[in-house]
C-alpha cells in the first residue's frame, strides 16, 4: 500500500475501513485509491499540498489554506482518514477528533474569518462568536476541548456535514 502503483488487496482495503471508522464503502475507497494515485504525480506513495490543490473541491475551499497545513504529505491511509472527516457517514465526534483538540477564540474567529470573508466586518465577526459562545456558557477567553465545542455545536444547531466526491 505505500507504493502507489500497487494494486490494493482485500487486506489493504479492510485496513484502511477499519482506519476510516467505516466513513466509506469498500467500492468508495478503490475509487479513492484511484484518486489518491492521480493526485501522487511523482509515484511516491504520498500527496503534497500542492498536489491536493490540484482537486478543484479543494481549491475553492475558503478553508483550503488551512486545511493544507494538516495535508502535506499523507500516504493513502492517511489521506483516507483525513476524507473520512468530511463524509456524512462520520459522526460529528469523528470530524472534530481531527483537529489538535484545543480551540480558543482566535482560532474560531480565524476560520469565521475565511469563511466569511469581507461579507461581515471584524466587529461583526466578534460579536456573533462572543453570543454564541457566551449562550453555550463560555467566554473569550475559554480555551475549548473536544466536549465544549460539541456542546456549543449542539446548542447552536450547527451541522458539519460536506460531501466528499470520490469518482
Amino acid at each position: 500500500m505505500g507504493n502507489t502503483s500497487s494494486m490494493l488487496t482485500q487486506y489493504d482495503i479492510e485496513e484502511v475501513q477499519q482506519h476510516c471508522n467505516k466513513a466509506f464503502s469498500q467500492q468508495e475507497i478503490v475509487s479513492l485509491y484511484e484518486r489518491f494515485c492521480q493526485l501522487d504525480r511523482n509515484g511516491g506513495g504520498f500527496v503534497s499540498a500542492e498536489e491536493f490543490l490540484s482537486v478543484p473541491e479543494f481549491a475553492v475551499n475558503p478553508l483550503s489554506q488551512r486545511l493544507l497545513r494538516m495535508v502535506d504529505g499523507l500516504n493513502f491511509k492517511e489521506f483516507v482518514a483525513f476524507l473520512s472527516a468530511f463524509s456524512p457517514r462520520a459522526t460529528l465526534l469523528q470530524k472534530i477528533e481531527y483537529g489538535n483538540g484545543k480551540v480558543t477564540f482566535n482560532d474560531m474567529l480565524d476560520v469565521l474569518h475565511d469563511l466569511t470573508g469581507q461579507f461581515i466586518s471584524e466587529s461583526q465577526r466578534k460579536q456573533v462568536l462572543t453570543q454564541v459562545l457566551d449562550e453555550a456558557g463560555y467566554t473569550k477567553e475559554s480555551l475549548l476541548v473536544l466536549s465544549d465545542f460539541v456542546k456549543i455545536l449542539g446548542s447552536s444547531g450547527l451541522k458539519m456535514e460536506v460531501e466528499v466526491p470520490v469518482d
